[in-house]
């Protein structure tokens, strides 16, 4: 304790403390309100001529509450204390508290210690009088705080029906003031163009489980840093997939707000994020296993040659301490069990694989052209959709018409909550069919660019693998090949199961496609072979058997 603290305790004066409280962030950041309210109380300090020996700053704590950070330091000051009579000043009741609850456990807390509360705004007594004005300004206070609430949910609820969020921005968003909207979620990048990725890579299956999203996630430095060791969470992840946001709608069921198109922009089409949720109700979700990482991308999927269960993978010492890394078959029984094999080795064997899956430049060139006129088909088709999907939602109004009629009428709590469910659901394929309306026949991105990125693949999937991210070298690997490996440590790797772009372009793993032989499947013998099939039946009468005899 100072010594300045000490002559304070030492004489006559009485001590006192002051409790300065403010419940919203801003008033913290802006940092007016607590300043204002200590110097109003040093000011009724000096007056009353107390000395103020320590202020306790309540930060951000509504004044329901009775468990506050500061206002238990504070107990603990004065219980050191160990002195009767401390002041404990407050700018005005309000800041004391805003619940007749809270209001009375706070000060008979007081009260047990010897602190005595007082206030520039009210006298505290312990007479009926003054303990009716107590209790109704804490009455008021709790009015103000309970009618403060419902005008501010009110009116986020009005706004969240017209179509904005109300509420901290998702990852991958951020408010901004927009003309005509005031503050809107816009895009925040590079954590937009990183989510979205995510999002449709696990839609369309690029990603075969959420823990695949995981990893990605982690290998982007922008998102990962948002998090402690650069850990994503499972839960992270969920998150992330199921939020109607980044589809440009949103939902709030407290407030009976059912999913509804919004007033930002989307990352992603409403149809990825109806996939997405399928997909997640089949269950893709496979944990990640710590042994599957970017130090063994083949672990998983190459086969051992031998016995045909996947081979395992490993860091070895040798005796200078030096680690090395290890393919190897751990199946007992197996010829090759516990036979190690070079990482650099396989994968250097693998490299070399790739490089024959890849088609000529012609026929790559020759599929551009066809499905070039299948796009154009399938665009005129789009366009004629259009107007079906139009149809089908008016076909939905009227079930879901019909469904609310029965609704009205139904008694049952399930059968309510079956009428419920079945009409969010219609609901749900009416947002789906009326955004394939709008989107009809006009692609996300042009011929050009999608079938270049797609070509650019076909053309050099190995220098996907060797950009050594492990997300892209999972890709590759489910995107070349229809089934896993099978590798030998004496014959290297068995011919693969192309995946059928590859197979229907032929790499040089495939073969030439070409017509058979006219000699056949047979080796072909020049010498004539005889003929043991009878010579075709003449059309010519044969002779009467007397001839021109007697003529």
């Amino acid at each position: 304790m100072s010594a300045e603290l000490s002559s304070l305790l030492d004489s006559d004066t009485k001590q006192a403390v002051i409790y300065c409280r403010v419940s919203s962030a801003r008033q913290v950041e802006e940092g007016h309100g607590l300043d204002s309210q200590a110097t109003r109380c040093r000011e009724y300090a000096e007056r009353k001529g107390y000395s103020v020996i320590r202020t306790f700053h309540e930060k951000g704590v509504s004044g329901g509450l009775m468990d506050r950070p500061s206002f238990n330091e504070l107990i603990a000051f004065i219980k050191a204390q160990r002195s009767e009579g401390i002041v404990v000043i407050i700018d005005d009741i309000s800041r004391f508290a805003r619940d007749i609850e809270s209001h009375w456990t706070l000060r008979r807390t007081l009260k047990d210690i010897g602190g005595k509360l007082e206030s520039p705004s009210i006298t505290f007594g312990e007479d009926s009088d003054s303990v009716l004005i107590e209790n109704l300004l804490a009455s008021v206070s709790q009015h103000q705080r309970q009618k403060n609430r419902e005008q501010t949910t009110n009116r986020m609820r009005a706004r969240t029906m017209n179509g904005y969020w109300c509420f901290p921005a998702p990852p991958g968003f951020r408010y901004e003031r927009v003309a005509g909207h005031g503050k809107l979620l816009v895009r925040d990048e590079p954590l937009a163009t990183i989510i979205a990725e995510a999002l449709d890579g696990f839609a369309h299956g690029r990603f075969a489980s959420q823990s695949e999203v995981k990893t990605y996630l982690e290998s982007e430095p922008a998102f990962a840093s948002r998090f402690p060791n650069g850990f994503v969470r499972y839960e992270e992840v969920i998150r992330l997939l199921t939020r109607p946001h980044y589809a440009g709608y949103i939902e709030v069921p407290a407030w009976g707000i059912r999913m509804m198109k919004a007033k930002h922009e989307e990352l992603i089409t409403f149809e990825t994020y109806t996939r997405i949720q399928e997909r997640i109700k089949e269950g893709a979700r496979i944990a990640a296993r710590a042994d599957i990482n970017e130090d063994f991308p083949l672990r998983g999927f190459v086969l051992c040659g031998d016995c045909e269960r996947p081979l395992t993978s490993c860091w070895s010492k040798s005796k200078t301490g030096k680690k090395h890394p290890y393919y190897m078959c751990f199946h007992k029984g197996c010829c090759s069990y516990r036979k190690s094999i070079r990482r650099d080795e396989i994968e250097g064997e693998f490299t070399d694989l790739l490089s024959d899956v890849l088609p000529s430049a012609a026929k790559v060139s020759a599929a551009r052209a066809m499905f070039a006129d299948i796009w154009d088909a399938r665009l005129v088709r789009a366009k004629e959709h259009a107007a079906l999907y139009a149809a089908k939602i008016q076909d939905l109004d009227k079930q879901v018409e019909a469904l609310l009629t029965r609704l009205i009428d139904a008694e049952t709590k399930t059968v309510i909550q079956a009428y419920e469910k079945k009409i969010g659901s219609l609901e749900q394929e009416k947002l789906v069919l009326a955004e394939k309306a709008d989107l009809s026949g006009r692609p996300a991105r042009p011929f050009g660019q999608m079938f270049e990125l797609a070509s650019a693949f076909l053309l050099s999937p190995c220098k996907v693998w060797e950009s050594g991210r492990f997300e892209l070298q999972r890709l590759a690997l489910r995107l070349t090949f229809s089934d896993r490996l099978a590798y030998s440590r004496n014959q290297g790797f068995r011919t693969p199961e192309l995946s059928l772009p590859f197979k229907a372009l032929g790499g040089k793993i495939g073969g030439d496609c070409s017509m058979a032989e006219r000699q056949g499947f047979e080796p072909w013998d020049p010498v004539k072979g005889q003929r043991f099939s009878r010579p075709p039946r003449s059309t010519t009468p044969a002779p009467l058997r007397g001839g021109l005899r007697g003529i």
